[in-house]
């Protein structure tokens, strides 16, 4: 009996020690689960119309917010999938994104490197090795998967991007991007100046 419950212990402080949050990174949180919670739309297709069937909540609005980060800050909620654009102490203007799904989910801080409008899209050599259809290269328009526009996240292969799949907004889907429909995106575009902070939370 007592061998039974010092294992149980020591599975209990396990589990304890692997639920306590690490230093903050790009990498990404693998749990060997890699399941999307919808299929993702191939490329090439050009969805954007379907933005009217999002629901209001996922739409760009001005919420209550306190953070304690300055405004300008971009915060990416990537349990609730929604990201934060702040305004002041306590308003922020927030967006529905699309997140990783299973296995391609992270967390950090970081900064915007680069701004792009209809950027190109070139899946990196990780993302082709799981999807070998993927088109190795894509020119930007409105069948792009990157959508109206990027903003690119540090030195990292990540992005916050527009789409052109808004029924994804507010899944879990991608390698580890985050998407907004089109319209929300050249909005926080248009707001968003290289060099702004950005800091991805995720539990």
């Amino acid at each position: 009996m007592r061998h039974i419950i010092l294992s149980a212990i020591a599975i209990l402080s396990l589990a304890a020690v692997l639920a306590l949050p690490g230093t903050a990174s790009a990498q990404p949180w693998r749990s060997g689960q890699y399941t999307p919670t919808m299929e993702e739309p191939p490329p090439g297709v050009d969805n954007t119309g379907r933005d009217v069937e999002l629901p209001r909540e996922l739409r760009r609005t001005s919420v209550f917010y306190r953070s304690g980060y300055p405004a300008g800050t971009i915060i990416v909620n990537t349990n609730d999938r929604f990201l934060y654009l702040i305004q002041s102490d306590t308003l922020a203007l927030r967006y529905g994104v699309g997140v990783g799904r299973d296995g391609f989910q992270w967390g950090g801080t970081h900064t915007i490197t680069r701004k792009a409008e209809w950027p190109d899209w070139t899946p990196p050599p990780e993302m082709i090795e799981r999807q070998p259809y993927l088109p190795r290269f894509m020119t930007g328009g409105p069948g792009n998967p990157m959508g109206a526009a990027a903003l690119y996240i540090g030195n990292t292969v990540y992005r916050i991007h527009g789409t052109n799949a808004p029924e994804t907004i507010g899944q879990a889907v991608s390698s580890g991007c985050f998407r907004l429909v089109n319209e929300d995106m050249q909005d926080l575009y248009a707001r968003v100046p290289v060099g702004t902070k950005v800091i991805v939370q995720h539990q």
